[in-house]
C-alpha cells in the first residue's frame, strides 16, 4: 500500500512556495491555518478563490485590479505628467505609502532575468514606449528594485527611453534610515555617495 502524504506537510509545502516564505514562517502559518475554527479556514479559502477568479491586469497599466482600466488609470486626481515604473503591482503600494507621489503607474510585471527566463518580450517593452509616445508624460521614473535584476532593467529601459521627449529619471538609493554605516554593504555606500545632496 502507498504511503499517504501528511495533509500538514502538504500544507507546509505548498505555503512555502510563496516568495521569500521559508520552512519555519511556513510551519508557523500552516499551525496557524490549523488552529482556526472551520468558518475562518473557509473564509480564507474562499477569499483566495475569490480573488483568483476576481482579478486580473489593467489593459492600460499592469496593476493588478478587479475593474478595466484600474483606479489609478481612471482617476482625475492624478497628475499626467509623471509616470512611475515599477516591477511589480504591489510595489505601487510602497509608493503610495509616501503620499508624495500622484502621479501615473506602468508595471512591468518582473525584471530581465536571462537564467530566469525573463527578457524584454516578457516584459512588453514596446507596450511602455508606445504609452509614453502617445501620452503628455513630462517624466518618467524608473523604480525598479536595487537588486542586479532591477539595475539591469533600469539601463535597458534608460536605452530605449533616452530618445524619447521625456525626462528620465531613477529613484535614488542609499543609506536606509535608522541604519549605521558600518552595516552598510559597499554597493549601498555607492549609491549613496553617488546619490548625495547639498545642504542649503
Amino acid at each position: 500500500m502507498a504511503k499517504q502524504e501528511h495533509p500538514l506537510t502538504r500544507l507546509i509545502e505548498e505555503i512555502k512556495k510563496i516568495p521569500g516564505i521559508g520552512l519555519k514562517t511556513a510551519r508557523r502559518i500552516a499551525y496557524h491555518i490549523i488552529g482556526l475554527d472551520q468558518e475562518e479556514v473557509d473564509n480564507l479559502a474562499d477569499s483566495i478563490k475569490k480573488a483568483k477568479k476576481g482579478l486580473f491586469y489593467c489593459s492600460v497599466c499592469n496593476n493588478l485590479t478587479h475593474v478595466d482600466p484600474c483606479q489609478y488609470c481612471t482617476s482625475e486626481n492624478r497628475n499626467d505628467d509623471f509616470l512611475c515604473i515599477v516591477e511589480e503591482p504591489f510595489n505601487i503600494d510602497s509608493i503610495e505609502k509616501s503620499e508624495i507621489y500622484d502621479g501615473r503607474y506602468h508595471v512591468l510585471l518582473g525584471a530581465l532575468s536571462p537564467l530566469r527566463g525573463v527578457g524584454p518580450d516578457e516584459l512588453k517593452v514596446p507596450k511602455i514606449i508606445e504609452r509614453i509616445q502617445k501620452s503628455q508624460f513630462k517624466e518618467v521614473i524608473i523604480a525598479t528594485n536595487p537588486t542586479a535584476d532591477g539595475e539591469a532593467t533600469a539601463a535597458y529601459l534608460t536605452k530605449l527611453l533616452k530618445d524619447l521627449d521625456v525626462k528620465l529619471t531613477r529613484l535614488a538609493m542609499g543609506l536606509p534610515v535608522g541604519s549605521d554605516i558600518d552595516y552598510a554593504d559597499q554597493v549601498t555606500i555607492k549609491k549613496s555617495l553617488e546619490g548625495r545632496t547639498e545642504i542649503k
